[in-house]
């Protein structure tokens, strides 16, 4: 400060919305979603999931009507996961290699309604699968066993290819399934399939409307600990990167979303590679919630903490909330 006055203000930029506008370091616009969608049987179903206020799961049918309206609202791609049924689950989770289960089905009905216009990721993991809800086969100690599941993985990854997906995205946290999957897919033609992985996947609490919504919460004996990363580790993670894009991986993701920014920022700056962040179910649910009790208008909780994955360095975000942002960026 010379004089009287200050030489600088700041706040001469952020006098006016135009300013603001055009001084914003960060913009984030429906391209920066992709939105998950949960697959049930039935036609015409609509089922709200209690845990996750406002969100549902669909039947095929709908899941594709739901994809058109993701196209008209510039969201480039959908995310899904099915609701297996009880009937069709098993301790080997066979039914992800079954080429009309849910997933496939539904990733053929998106593919018939709307064409290439919209990228279709598949998660790749068992626990929508296993009668016991880990992302595994278990020994008879009930651990997690590496090898063997990522033999049906790559099966599971295969399935989902030959019905149609652009992204797997496996999400179970095996050492050297990126590997795997890129190998058997090179093999099979599906050279331009995308892998994103789930390379830094902690071991979080915020999961649980998530296993609501496939059918799995009820299920679990245990926890996932042994596979997912403890949530007081870094360095780990970024080791997980570099070992998944070693092995082929086009894109990576971090996951829970806001409690881990600071490793989403890592993983960007270290490997300036695109990096997706999962705003996963227990963060999505804390903001309706805070919403619903009064602390804070409900559209600007939305869009502050989408900006704030923008704003750490990530490419785009896998939201629940990805509907109701791009209808608030539409105006």
């Amino acid at each position: 400060m010379t004089g009287l006055f200050p030489d600088t203000r700041l706040r001469r930029t952020r006098s006016a919305a135009w300013s603001r506008a055009m001084h914003r370091e960060n913009q984030f616009t429906p391209a920066d979603l992709i939105w998950p969608l949960f697959v049930t049987e039935g036609e015409a179903v609509e089922e709200p999931i209690g845990s996750l206020p406002g969100v549902s799961r669909w039947s095929v049918d709908a899941v594709a009507t739901r994809a058109k309206e993701a196209i008209d609202l510039g969201i480039p791609c959908v995310a899904l996961f099915p609701n297996t049924q009880a009937d069709r689950r098993s301790d080997d989770g066979a039914e992800a290699l079954n080429p009309d289960n849910l997933m496939c089905r539904a990733i053929r009905a998106i593919r018939d309604t709307c064409g290439h216009d919209i990228g279709i990721l598949t998660d790749v993991a068992l626990d929508p699968y296993t009668a016991h809800g880990q992302d595994g086969l278990l020994d008879e100690a009930g651990y997690v066993v590496n090898d063997p599941t990522v033999e049906i993985l790559t099966q599971q990854a295969l399935n989902q290819a030959a019905a149609g997906a652009d992204i797997i995205a496996p999400s179970d946290m095996m050492d050297g399934r990126i590997g795997a999957i890129r190998r058997a897919l090179e093999s099979e033609g599906h050279v331009n399939v995308q892998i994103m992985a789930y390379a830094a996947k902690y071991a979080s609490a915020f999961y649980g409307p998530f296993r609501d919504a496939v059918g799995s919460g009820g299920l679990l004996k245990g926890d996932k600990k042994s596979y997912q990363m403890d949530p007081a580790n870094g360095e780990e993670a970024l080791r997980e990167v570099a070992l998944d894009l070693s092995e082929g991986a086009d894109s990576v993701m971090v996951k829970p979303g806001l409690p881990y920014l600071d490793i989403v920022r890592r993983v960007k700056e270290r490997f300036e590679v695109p990096t997706f962040a999962y705003h996963v179910s227990g963060e999505y649910a804390m903001i309706e919630a805070a919403a619903a009790a009064g602390a804070g208008d409900r559209d600007g909780l939305v869009m502050e903490t989408l900006t704030s994955f923008k704003r750490a360095g990530c490419t785009g975000v896998l939201t629940y909330h990805a509907e109701h942002a791009a209808r608030l960026m539409h105006g």
